[in-house]
């Protein structure tokens, strides 16, 4: 099953635009240790969010590892830029998700 599109709610999902299309977000368990290992602490994380410290380059990050699924031919600096091309009022909803997932779990 496609896991661009449409994000579920009901599992935690999040959507961001890039280049016209939306993908999914899915904050599962391996995305979080994988974005927690480059990142570091996650708690740590949503404090810097909370204190309007969250770099953009973190932001990126978090969503690259949270992907459902990566459409084919996609780079992370790709992805990157599209993030950044599409403005940081755009990816707060998106953050705001994650961030809840993190903090309180499904």
């Amino acid at each position: 099953m496609s896991r661009t599109g449409v994000p579920n709610p009901v599992r935690g999902e999040a959507g961001v635009r890039v280049a016209g299309e939306m993908l999914v977000l899915r904050p599962s368990f391996a995305a979080l240790v994988a974005a927690e290992g480059e990142l570091g602490p996650l708690f740590a994380l949503v404090e810097r969010a909370a204190e309007g410290r969250l770099a953009l380059g973190e932001l990126v990050a978090l969503f690259w590892h949270c992907l459902a699924e990566r459409p084919a031919g996609l780079t992370r600096d790709a992805f990157g830029e599209a993030v950044a091309a599409g403005g940081l009022a755009a990816a707060t909803p998106a953050l705001g998700v994650l961030l809840r997932q993190i903090v309180a779990g499904r």
